[in-house]
């Protein structure tokens, strides 16, 4: 039986199919995929055509489930819990939302008018972009189902322990004031099927709308490393044995504006030159949860102190985990 479901994961979410079928055509048309050209080539419009055909699956499939849990459901559900349950149930709440940063803000805006606690609605605004069941699958496609359960475990870990030290501290007197006078809905609308199906449609397209570039560039990126840059500049760079590998890559990570479909193909050719897990791990976090675009909308929210607390939570997690995992890895080798 383990045969024929590691069968189903290599077609369905490998999508070996596609890269033979890539692989066939480029050689159709005279280009040897041993090449580098040919191989940046199979990379690109193999990546491509497999992220979008997941990506769409993944969001309509998602954005269904998400219908049924309306901003009023969502901060009802929260408003039900305290304590490190509070931040549990926000992280895990934050997996089924929207899948950048940025689209994360007018939500926490939201929980925080309705007097839910600051410390959950940052493990809900932590999590929101760094974690959903779209990017497990993504992972999962491209690395393996271990590698994906360990990015998610980790998320979820850091936007439980962040929103839990930030609750701790008591600053909801550097939120912005008109935060707390956001009008704030009682009712809750319930959707028919066919208003479902449009909701997560319409989802799919501005999603797809909102990444396709970041996407494009990712794979590019990806390609590039994958084929053209050897693997000893880049363990020079970013190897296991380098300390500061970690550092690099979160640093690098935090200017980069993409969503977490768009980093995977840099993190896929990252990981195939000889790039530890932990330094992957580190830069995908970065990319996610502290984008600057995220960042500067974030400050119009709250003040300075808050918006440098949440950082340097954030940003100390990344590194912990990043280097916690590169110690474990390079401890098996």
């Amino acid at each position: 039986m383990s045969g024929f479901f590691g069968w189903l994961n290599d077609q369905l979410l490998r999508m070996e199919w596609l890269s033979d079928l890539v692989a066939y055509l480029l050689a159709a048309t005279g280009l040897d995929v041993a090449t580098p050209v040919g191989a940046s080539l199979h990379f690109f419009i193999y990546d491509v055509i497999k992220i979008f055909i997941l990506l769409s699956v993944l969001i309509f499939a998602i954005s269904w489930v998400q219908s049924y849990f309306p901003p009023e459901r969502t901060r009802r559900i929260l408003g039900g819990y305290s304590g490190i349950g509070a931040n549990v149930i926000g992280a895990l709440l934050g997996t089924i939302t929207p899948f950048c940063s940025c689209s994360s803000i007018p939500l926490f805006i939201g929980f925080t008018a309705a007097g839910l606690p600051l410390g959950v609605t940052f493990s809900f605004l932590i999590s929101s972009p760094l974690v959903d069941l779209a990017s497990m699958i993504l992972i999962a496609s491209i690395f393996s189902w271990p590698i994906a359960l360990t990015y998610i475990g980790v998320g979820l870990v850091l936007a439980v322990a962040g929103g839990t030290l930030i609750g701790k501290v008591r600053m909801e007197n550097q939120v912005e004031s008109f935060v707390y006078t956001v009008p704030v809905k009682d009712g809750e609308a319930t959707m028919s099927r066919a208003e479902r199906f449009r909701y997560a449609w319409d989802q799919v397209t501005e999603i797809i709308h909102r990444v396709w570039p970041y996407i494009l560039f990712g794979v590019g990126v990806g390609a590039l490393i994958h084929n053209w840059i050897p693997e000893a500049t880049i363990t020079a760079l970013l190897g296991q044995d380098k300390w500061w590998s970690v550092l690099v890559a979160t640093v690098v990570g935090i200017p980069m504006y993409a969503d977490i479909f768009g980093t995977l193909p840099i993190a896929e050719a990252l990981v195939g030159k000889g790039v530890g897990l932990g330094t992957v791990l580190a830069f995908m976090m970065a990319v996610t949860a502290l984008s600057l675009p995220s960042i500067i909308m974030l400050k119009r929210v709250i003040k300075m102190p808050l918006l440098i607390l949440f950082l340097g939570i954030v940003t100390a997690g990344i590194l912990i985990i990043g280097y916690l995992f590169t110690s474990i890895t390079y401890l098996f080798l």
